[in-house]
């Protein structure tokens, strides 16, 4: 394989796009050639990387020639219309949207849990939700020393998750309401801004929005493991970047809280939070712009003699998206695993 690679990010303009912009220059990723991509509506726009402008270019059937890995983040309709391409031209394509991710040919990675997941791709690599991703990189330590039984998990989601269009309106929504205004509601259905409301995402049958179900059913995949009970409640918070999560674990047998304490504080991708004379525990505000996952308030489930509970900050923006998809990227390299094992199919989702 060659010492540096030449990559493709697939909506570049984005909130996620242009932080993997940032982590590809902060990390030295090893780069041939860097390719920016997005809509015709954004053709011609410029970029800064490492000092140099970089001209934005409109996707199209030629964009992914010679390219060796593509960074898609530009929503789900536009990585099924495009991804397949990619990877017919030579790429792997490592996806943040939830187009693949629950196609049992394709792998739906975190590098601190699932690595090996990875081997055998063809051609497509899937990033799990952010709120999954977080979760997980949280949980997954435990889970090895002592399988989870069940997980109840609440969380308490930052506008940025709905990009950076988002952000602005929370913004321009609190200026309006301080000064008597009609809050504007152009991303979000109602108010954010001193408001919050549960996840805006459509609803099934049971009750539960797709974001909740997300975290059920990527949960499940990442961990192999089908029959572990999981229910979420996911929350929109007027908080502009970086997510929280109130998570009850459940286990067969007591999990001693210093025990797990102790193991949290050397999992990798985690960084334990705790003073409990200054009550002072993970914050989204201390997540944003942080690589680790922020974990803290570990401590007993005084309702259940086998549960624990933790409460969670990360940067839904970094390890929630751009900085798992680029991990992902060093994994391929570092275990050569660039090439597809075989030809893609698209179409086998659950």
């Amino acid at each position: 394989m060659p010492n540096s690679y030449r990559v493709a990010i697939l909506g570049a303009t984005g909130a996620v796009g242009t932080e993997l912009l940032t982590l590809l220059a902060e990390r030295q990723f090893p780069l041939a050639e860097l390719k920016l991509l997005a809509s015709s509506r954004s053709a011609g726009k410029t970029l800064t990387f490492q000092g140099e402008t970089l001209t934005i270019e409109a996707v199209s059937d030629r964009s992914f020639d010679n390219i060796d890995i593509v960074l898609a983040s530009a929503g789900g309709s536009t990585s099924k219309q495009w991804a397949p391409q990619a990877v017919a031209a030579g790429a792997v394509v490592i996806d943040n949207s939830s187009a693949f991710r629950m196609d049992p040919t394709v792998p739906l990675v975190v590098p601190e849990v699932n690595p090996q997941a990875a081997i055998g791709h063809r051609g497509i690599i899937a990033n799990p939700n952010c709120s999954t991703i977080l979760m997980v990189v949280a949980l997954y330590p435990l889970h090895q020393v002592k399988p989870i039984q069940r997980v109840v998990v609440s969380t308490y989601q930052a506008a940025s998750g709905a990009g950076a269009r988002a952000i602005e309106e929370v913004k321009a929504q609190a200026i309006a309401i301080l000064n008597n205004q009609t809050p504007p509601t152009d991303i979000f259905p109602y108010p954010l801004a001193f408001n919050l409301f549960p996840h805006n995402t459509p609803i099934d049958d049971q009750g539960y929005c797709q974001e909740e179900m997300k975290m059920v059913n990527e949960t499940r995949k990442i961990f192999g493991d089908a029959k572990i009970r999981i229910t979420a409640t996911c929350v929109r918070v007027p908080v502009l970047r970086a997510h929280s999560e109130a998570v009850n674990l459940e286990f067969e047998t007591p999990f001693d809280v210093e025990q797990a304490r102790q193991i949290l504080s050397q999992s990798p991708g985690v960084k334990l939070v705790e003073d409990w004379q200054a009550n002072y525990f993970p914050m989204p505000v201390e997540a944003t712009g942080q690589d680790d996952v922020l974990v803290g308030r570990i401590r007993q489930d005084i309702s259940h003699p086998c549960g624990l509970e933790l409460w969670l900050s990360g940067d839904q923006i970094r390890k929630g998206a751009a900085l798992n998809a680029v991990q992902i990227a060093e994994l391929l390299i570092a275990q050569n695993l660039l090439r597809s094992s075989g030809k893609i199919e698209i179409g086998a989702r659950v």
